[in-house]
């Protein structure tokens, strides 16, 4: 698929693909917060509304997104609160001309609250139930998160493009470089062992209700540390930080093993996301929904708060991690 023929899908498309699978649209579409993937609300005739998502080509392969619709199937089977594919003709994956799109149904919420520590213990028991499930089925075919990959990729990505003002290009380049080295050490030094992780474990991916969560967007799916699904719930200072480690943790561990020696990894893998971040951008620019909606991202001002950003980033990773309380 060509990128111009992606960039304009629209909500035609998208109706004729949900209807090529015996679905009839009262013709009331909605695009969705989605910038890798596209993902329509899609209304239905006397019936409830569902959620269409496209895949971005040339970012998985159709195994690999096989291996997430999978992966979310077994956790519903399981009873964790996900929001699975439906299965239409024996089939979660779906092909309606050059466009790769799954149906999910439609899940309501509300972000989780990451100062309400009863929050938090449901947090850490689903987070155990994703792992323990996630121990037996197969992600051979996703990303492992066990080096510096991903920022030395980001890093290529920024040093090859006209990104970096010249005013700060050498110090964002040798910063960065030193902060990819970091995190090699940090995992070296940890060794931790891989589990298939929902990869993308951040508030905006979770839809609270009834004192439960559901899980959604599993396209980030990769084999990770278990700290992976739990460092994004952490913010405040130090002490903050700690007390809520310590919620996850102790409700993680009444389900599922947890290596503390991982909590050394998150200010690595924050550091890692973060440059990831950058490098994302970057590739994705040549699509109009990036400069449209990231206006900062090539402006001096955004690089020069970028390179004071990883100096501060340096100085955290040579602090002593947090640690639990118990």
């Amino acid at each position: 698929m060509s990128s111009t023929t992606w960039y304009e899908l629209d909500q035609d498309a998208v109706i004729e693909a949900v209807e090529s699978l015996g679905f009839l649209s009262d013709l009331r579409v909605f695009p969705l917060n989605s910038y890798e993937n596209r993902v329509w609300q899609v209304g239905i005739e006397d019936d409830t509304p569902i959620i269409a998502k496209f895949y971005r080509p040339n970012r998985w392969t159709t195994a690999q997104i096989e291996q997430e619709l999978a992966f979310t199937e077994a956790l519903r089977d399981s009873d964790v609160g996900v929001a699975a594919p439906l299965k239409i003709n024996g089939k979660h994956l779906h092909q309606f001309k050059q466009f790769r799109f799954s149906l999910f149904e439609r899940r309501g919420g509300h972000a989780p609250e990451l100062d309400n520590f009863d929050h938090l213990d449901q947090l850490g028991i689903s987070i155990a139930q994703i792992h323990n499930i996630g121990r037996h089925v197969d992600l051979s075919l996703r990303e492992s998160i066990k080096d510096a990959r991903r920022a030395r990729w980001a890093i290529e990505e920024i040093k090859n493009g006209d990104w970096l003002a010249p005013e700060y290009r050498n110090n964002w380049l040798d910063s960065a470089q030193r902060i990819a080295d970091a995190i090699d050490q940090s995992f070296e030094l940890v060794g931790p062992d891989l589990t298939p992780t929902h990869g993308d474990c951040h508030v905006g991916n979770i839809l609270w209700r009834d004192g439960k969560a559901t899980f959604v967007d599993f396209d980030d799916c990769v084999n990770a540390p278990a700290i992976y699904d739990l460092w994004m719930f952490l913010s405040g200072d130090r002490a903050d930080q700690t007390a809520q480690l310590d919620a996850l943790v102790d409700q993680y561990e009444s389900l599922c093993e947890f290596d503390r020696r991982e909590i050394a990894l998150i200010t690595p893998m924050r550091a890692m996301r973060q440059l990831h971040q950058c490098g994302w951008l970057a590739s994705r620019w040549d699509d109009p929904a990036f400069p449209m909606h990231f206006t900062w991202f090539n402006t001096p001002r955004y690089w020069g708060e970028q390179v004071n950003n990883l100096r501060q980033l340096e100085h955290e990773l040579s602090l002593p991690s947090i640690s639990l309380m118990g």
